[in-house]
């Protein structure tokens, strides 16, 4: 584990917008329009609810929002008009409020299309492109786009996840997937890499991958970090769901002086002292 205080530089593209992300990692509040999320549940699932969370994420400091209607999970089917009227109104409605990069998490192709035309500029994909349109519709928009590791696809238990070794067949896969993003017309400083903690790994495996996050920064492109109250953090340490914020921050912490440039979290204000605080370290050195 080589801990990047002299890192390479890295630029990220979110619509006409453009980052450095060498010494600084942008912040990425989670708003879930869902009934069932791990965490919190159906916290914002009613519309004023999720208004009030977003507007208290962007006084927070979140550098851009994070919309899901299906939790990643199983659970209770979502079909796919059900998630449409879950988050195109909703980024409709964050459009009209707040000047922050939306970004939406889904892995179907027609709803990022959908939200792609309300003014979001990132496709969070859990999936790794499981849907063949999902990078042709992000290319037609100019999006910026997620690509996840996960073992097996969204809303299916993977209870025993077995890998000859985790950090080099997360690898191979990011590679995969950052190729074919390129392929379809993906500009290369619009495409983010996601290790996929907890999906479709056991809390080992996670922490390995959080361990190792500097193999995969030195890939070129943005790391995402998405450990924010995981169920990994949460074997590890014993902890509830509720009692993982400190963890969760810690996570951050690691993940940032390891090289992930994108933290997605729910604690967005803890996040973003952290955050500055590191940005603050790494331009001194």
């Amino acid at each position: 584990m080589e801990v990047t205080w002299l890192a390479p530089p890295v630029s990220l593209a979110l619509g006409d917008r453009s980052y450095d992300l060498t010494y600084r990692a942008l912040v990425m509040g989670i708003l879930n329009r869902t009934k069932d999320s791990f965490f919190a549940p159906a916290a914002t699932y009613n519309f004023d609810d999720f208004l009030k969370r977003a507007e208290q994420l962007v006084k927070d400091g979140a550098d851009l929002l994070d919309v899901g209607g299906v939790k990643a999970g199983p659970g209770d089917e979502v079909s796919e008009s059900e998630e449409l009227d879950r988050v195109v109104p909703a980024i409709a409605a964050l459009r009209a409020r707040f000047d922050t990069p939306l970004s939406i998490d889904t892995w179907r192709a027609s709803v990022a299309d959908a939200c792609f035309s309300e003014g979001v500029v990132v496709g969070n994909d859990i999936s790794g492109f499981g849907d063949p349109e999902y990078l042709r519709v992000a290319a037609r928009h100019n999006a910026t786009v997620v690509a996840t590791h996960i073992r097996l696809r969204p809303r299916v238990a993977d209870p025993n996840p077995q890998y000859d070794n985790v950090s080099e067949s997360v690898t191979e896969f990011l590679l995969e997937r950052k190729d074919r993003a390129l392929a379809a017309g993906i500009a290369p400083n619009r495409i983010i890499l996601d290790a996929g903690l907890d999906l479709g790994k056991t809390a080992s495996q996670s922490l390995d991958l959080l361990r190792h996050s500097d193999s995969l920064s030195k890939l070129g492109f943005p790391l995402l970090l998405s450990s924010s109250n995981k169920t990994f953090l949460g074997k590890i340490f014993d902890q509830a769901v509720t009692e993982r914020r400190e963890s969760s921050l810690a996570a951050s912490s690691m993940g940032i002086s390891l090289g992930c440039r994108v933290l997605r979290v729910h604690d967005v204000e803890g996040t973003v002292r952290v955050r500055d605080t590191i940005t603050r370290i790494l331009e001194a050195r």
